[in-house]
């Protein structure tokens, strides 16, 4: 971080400022020639931007590191493995997540699971808290979709993947999951980022829909911060004034955070088009781009899905999806898990 004090700054608000810098144990350097710059070399995250420009005689403040330290890569080949269940994500590897977007009923999730398990998928997605736009839509089975999910994930040797929308749901969901998803309304839910990252089971972090890339990696840095290093982030478009499809996909996105993390990335076609036909080549997409997987909702009677029908796919669909992508998996040194 540098710091440009005023050419009109007085030696006081200098020693002022290097007093506090003291205080908080930074490590700085002074440069005096037509105007003094301090350059902190320590512990500038503990010391915001906005703390410098409030004290007298700083002009300008520039962060040269960025501000999510615990996210950031800091070796070109540097990239976390997730544990899920019994496995690894490894850099090598990229992960299909399957499943409804809502448990509905036993019947509903075992077809479901049963069909997805033939086809090798080993990890089940489906949500028992459904946090909905309108008060009148369905919104969820709670605890009850839990146990209905772990008993079908363990029947057909599946991992869980499912939400949790509030602070004081987080223990119950990660008793039954293998992976804790943050929704995109939550991304910015400071107190529930926390309290996910004091658990000791991974998170799939997804993007707000209006949030921006520093934004999105200094939500992961929440979680990171309480000490849970496992952490996979979740691109599911966001929102433009473009009304053709349900969110815009950033797929510039994936290749940035690769650039910028060692966290894996993964990304949610579904989502992010609201369109069952533009779910193949997103999901083409994002593996070309370098992404560690992808989301994809799959109903066995999506016109009749009390959530998200008309973006989720039939198994159909769902078996030529994942036959391109094995197809195409070889050529960016990867293998469909």
């Amino acid at each position: 971080m540098i710091v440009v004090l005023k050419k009109s700054a007085s030696k006081a608000d200098l020693d002022r400022l290097i007093a506090k810098l003291r205080e908080q144990k930074c490590e700085f350097l002074l440069y005096e020639n037509h105007e003094p710059v301090l350059k902190i070399l320590t512990k500038q995250n503990l010391l915001s931007n906005d703390f410098f420009l409030t004290q007298p005689g700083v002009q300008a403040v520039f962060r040269i590191t960025p501000a999510y330290d615990l996210a950031a890569r800091k070796s070109p080949d540097q990239f976390t493995s997730i544990p899920i269940g019994g496995r690894k994500l490894e850099a090598t590897d990229f992960m299909v997540i399957a499943g409804p977007c809502a448990i509905e009923s036993e019947e509903q999730i075992t077809e479901i699971a049963q069909r997805l398990s033939q086809l090798g998928i080993r990890f089940l997605r489906g949500g028992a808290y459904k946090p909905r736009t309108s008060p009148y839509t369905f919104q969820g089975m709670g605890e009850e979709g839990l146990k209905i999910l772990r008993k079908t994930a363990d029947r057909f040797q599946m991992n869980v993947v499912t939400e949790a929308v509030s602070s004081s749901d987080v223990a119950m969901v990660a008793e039954y999951a293998d992976v804790v998803q943050i929704g995109t309304r939550n991304m910015q839910n400071f107190r529930l980022l926390k309290t996910v990252g004091k658990q000791k089971r991974p998170v799939l972090l997804k993007r707000g829909m209006s949030a921006t890339i520093e934004e999105f990696l200094l939500a992961a840095e929440h979680i990171l911060n309480e000490g849970n290093p496992h952490v996979i982030l979740c691109e599911r478009g966001i929102r433009t004034f473009e009304p053709a499809t349900r969110n815009t996909l950033d797929i510039s996105a994936v290749p940035l955070v690769k650039d910028l993390s060692h966290l894996p990335i993964v990304v949610d076609p579904s989502h992010a088009s609201g369109k069952r036909n533009l779910i193949l080549p997103l999901s083409r997409a994002a593996l070309a781009a370098g992404a560690d997987g992808v989301l994809i909702e799959v109903h066995d009677q999506a016109e009749m899905a009390k959530s998200d029908g008309p973006q989720s796919i039939n198994f159909s669909a769902f078996d030529q999806l994942l036959k391109s992508l094995r197809q195409m998996a070889p050529m960016m040194n990867k293998e469909v898990l």
